[in-house]
C-alpha cells in the first residue's frame, strides 16, 4: 500500500507569552495570518486554522503542510507569532493511505479584516 506524507504542526500557547495590548495583538494576528497565506501561496500549506474551545487551553492552531518535518518546523518558526514568543510549535509527521485526503483550491485570508462578512 502506498501512503501520502504530510506534516501536522500545532501552535501551542507559551506559558511565558508576552502580554500585549489589543492594538499589538491585532497586528500580530494579522502578520500571523499573512504568513499562513504566504505558505499556502507557495504550495507548502494545504490547511490551517484555529482550534476552537476555551481560551485557556494550550493548543491554539493546527496546520497541515506538504513538506517534511524539518522543513515544516523551519517554516512554522518563521511565523511572526512564534518569533514574538506567543506560540511554540510542535511538529508531527503524518501518513495516510495514498489519495485518502484531497484539498480543494482555497484562498487564505491575509488578515482578520479578510474574515469579516
Amino acid at each position: 500500500m502506498k501512503f501520502d506524507q504530510f506534516t501536522v504542526a500545532l501552535l501551542v500557547l507559551r506559558p511565558d507569552a508576552p502580554e500585549m495590548d489589543d492594538e499589538v495583538a491585532t497586528a500580530l494576528q494579522d502578520a500571523h495570518m499573512a504568513h499562513l497565506a504566504d505558505l499556502h501561496d507557495a504550495g507548502y500549506l494545504v490547511a490551517a486554522g484555529p482550534l476552537l474551545g476555551p481560551q485557556d487551553r494550550e493548543f491554539r492552531g493546527l496546520s497541515i503542510l506538504t513538506v517534511d518535518a524539518e522543513r515544516a518546523k523551519a517554516l512554522k518558526e518563521q511565523d511572526p507569532a512564534v518569533r514574538a514568543g506567543r506560540f511554540s510549535v510542535q511538529i508531527f509527521p503524518w501518513i495516510v493511505p495514498a489519495g485518502a485526503l484531497t484539498f480543494a483550491p482555497a484562498r487564505f485570508p491575509r488578515s482578520m479584516a479578510d474574515t469579516e462578512t
